[in-house]
């Protein structure tokens, strides 16, 4: 298998798109073991890959996320938050991290969620007087709720991968998305103290009730999904297209949707789209070398020969899968490594739909985490801050985003309250 992992790590240091080094890596294994003959097998790999009905809600999830943001949901939530909390010191900070919640409870992307907030709240901290590293740094960091507070894209594919319920993964990921908020607003409020940071004019009573009232139904959207997929009114699949029906009604009453802008989210969600489902067909290609090579048994072996504790496992597990999300998209490494992660998950015994909310935090964290973090990428390039400096704001926020991994490791309540409660 050295080769595989030659070709593919000389692929992407050469620029090479993830997709394409995933599947030309893969099949050129293939010819160099000896196995040209079964290279005929991979088109029928990759469309069985993509070929599941419930990834539906990728496309439709994305399109009511789109139809939002391009509606002026975006700018609504910041305004929310900012009647919430904005008065506070600093209360910027505070209003980035409950928009990130907020906008989260839409999108289900950190990359999208970094995008769209990072353009509005990076100039907004700056103009408070907050370092533009430090809120380059708050933006790629709170952003890691956006695939953990349902609807998540990458909970999705996990539970299509390993035959989880996406309904309780979901219910799994509101703990984990709380903690981290609860952990950032924490920190921001410190700093903020620490700094002198400005206090800013508290709204209204009268505003505060207009920003609730117009940001209220776009909010009301991942109670509407999770509330009607736990009651079973619908499946996640129609979830996703009643939240795209949604969208559009909100957005049409308020006015805010036009055709052009309709047809705008159209574009921007059939390339996102495309590009993960590209992703998936190409990563069943090395699923499938992987399980032809036997590489999760040589693994789980190799890992039992250093130990047997469980507890030790997860922690290298977890340390495997925080590297991994430093380079790699989630849905890439979930695609790869699923074989491997069913392996650990049977070996630790840990209940599935925690194991499952243990492994989505571990690799969307890696997205923030230094030094090659695409969320501190984004957000140093909407800031126009040198990395270097987002990284250092950066390390103790990742810090609160761990222990709280550290967290929902060790302690199965803490996710499996909500899915408990609700059976």
């Amino acid at each position: 298998m050295s080769s595989f992992f030659l070709l593919f790590a000389g692929f992407l240091a050469t620029g090479v798109p993830i997709a394409l080094a995933l599947g030309i890596a893969g099949t050129a294994y293939l010819y160099l073991s000896g196995n040209g003959m079964m290279a005929l097998m991979l088109p029928q790999r990759m469309i069985a890959g993509v070929d599941q009905f419930v990834l539906l809600t990728i496309p439709l999830f994305l399109l009511a996320g789109a139809l939002m943001n391009v509606g002026g949901v975006t700018e609504r939530i910041v305004t929310f938050a900012r009647a919430m909390v904005g008065h506070r010191r600093g209360g910027m900070s505070s209003v980035s991290i409950l928009s990130s919640g907020f906008f989260a409870g839409i999108s289900g992307s950190a990359t999208a969620e970094a995008s769209a907030l990072g353009s509005i709240l990076i100039p907004s901290m700056a103009k408070q007087g907050m370092p533009p590293a430090y809120a380059a740094a708050l933006i790629a960091v709170s952003s890691v709720m956006g695939p953990i507070i349902p609807p998540s894209i990458t909970m999705i594919i996990y539970g299509v991968l390993s035959g989880a319920s996406i309904g309780q993964l979901f219910l799994a990921g509101i703990m984990p998305g709380i903690g981290i908020a609860a952990g950032l607003l924490i920190y921001a409020s410190w700093r903020a103290r620490r700094d002198g940071f400005p206090v800013t004019p508290r709204m209204t009573g009268r505003e505060r009730l207009a920003a609730t009232r117009r940001t209220l139904p776009a909010l009301l959207l991942p109670l509407i999904i999770l509330v009607g997929i736990k009651a079973g009114i619908f499946t996640p699949t129609e979830a996703a297209a009643v939240a795209v029906g949604y969208a559009l009604i909100i957005g049409f009453i308020y006015r805010d949707l036009t055709l052009s802008r309709v047809w705008e989210a159209l574009i921007a969600t059939a390339l996102v789209s495309t590009s993960i489902l590209f992703i998936t067909s190409m990563a069943s290609i090395v699923s499938f070398v992987f399980t032809l090579e036997q590489v999760p048994q040589l693994i789980a072996d190799a890992m039992l020969s250093l130990t047997e504790n469980p507890w030790m496992i997860l922690l290298l597990l977890n340390i495997f899968l925080l590297v991994l999300g430093m380079f790699l998209e989630p849905i890439s490494i979930l695609i790869l490594t699923m074989p491997i992660l069913m392996k650990f998950q049977a070996l630790i015994g840990m209940d599935p739909v925690q194991f499952g909310t243990v492994v989505v935090l571990n690799v969307v964290i890696g997205m923030a985490t230094p030094p090659v973090g695409i969320l501190l990428f984004i957000a140093s390039a909407i800031s126009g801050e040198p990395v270097g400096k987002v990284i250092r704001e950066a390390m103790p926020l990742v810090g609160i985003c761990l222990l709280v991994l550290a967290v929902i490791a060790l302690v199965p309540q803490v996710s499996l309250f909500f899915p408990s409660f609700l059976n």
